[in-house]
């Protein structure tokens, strides 16, 4: 019965959004999304989610000059860089390496460097995050990867890439929506929406169980936390949130 109630519910929701899913079916939505909606969306998105994260946010980098290199400088790289919502966060002079799937954020990111001189931008590659092969092993202190996971093609080998440019020692940080509880109404209403909101915002996944991957990802230490984020009429409240070393 579950089972048909969800079905039903996401044919519902499949007509309601049905524009979109003929756009899609024409070609024609993928590259709007990626070009001029999914940019804009993540910009306003960026502004509501941050004043619900912000103290989280600050507690989990707060630790980051702990991973500063030997040579006392320290280096990141940002996976899904998207608006440049994490920079406010990062410790003075570090130098960053940005990196996102899509091109197409340039002008809120340009914002946001203008914002937060208080760091170095070294470069900004495109890139997905299961392929980093233009960062070299070993290069970085951290790896910065907040909303990013649910969209990635490949979890396992994005955390595999996120290892290889790590440094020993170094860290992986973390903040992801994730699966709810799987006997609760938030994961039903999860079910409901999935395929309807992967269409709508570029391939964003709302039922992955990220802590398993990251448990089962070749970390020497992992602290992760299942938080929930008030973010009204969204399927997006819970969300996991830590760090893991190298």
């Amino acid at each position: 019965m579950p089972e048909a109630s969800v079905l039903f519910l996401r044919a519902c929701l499949a007509v309601l959004a049905m524009p979109i899913y003929l756009l899609s079916f024409l070609g024609i939505w993928e590259p709007f999304c990626r070009k001029i909606f999914f940019p804009y969306f993540l910009e306003k998105l960026s502004v509501f989610h941050e004043k619900k994260v912000k103290k989280q946010k600050q507690e989990l980098f707060r630790n980051l000059p702990d991973f500063t290199s030997s040579s006392g400088q320290l280096r990141l790289l940002e996976i899904g860089t998207g608006c440049g919502a994490n920079f406010q966060y990062f410790p003075p002079g570090c130098k960053v390496i940005c990196t996102d799937v899509n091109p197409h954020f340039q002008e809120a990111l340009s914002k946001s460097m203008n914002k937060n001189q208080h760091i170095h931008y070294e470069r900004f590659l495109v890139a997905a995050g299961e392929d980093l092969h233009q960062v070299p092993s070993g290069s970085v202190d951290a790896v910065i990867c907040t909303l990013v996971l649910c969209s990635v093609h490949d979890v396992n080998s994005t955390l595999k890439e996120a290892l290889r440019v790590l440094r020993p020692g170094g860290a992986f940080y973390f903040l992801e929506h994730v699966a709810a509880d799987r006997s609760s109404w938030k994961y039903f209403w999860q079910q409901v929406c999935h395929p309807t909101w992967k269409l709508l915002f570029a391939g964003c996944c709302l039922t992955r169980e990220l802590w398993k991957n990251l448990e089962e990802a070749n970390f020497s230490e992992l602290k992760v936390q299942h938080i929930s984020i008030p973010l009204p009429c969204t399927p997006i409240t819970p969300h996991i949130i830590g760090f893991a070393v190298k």
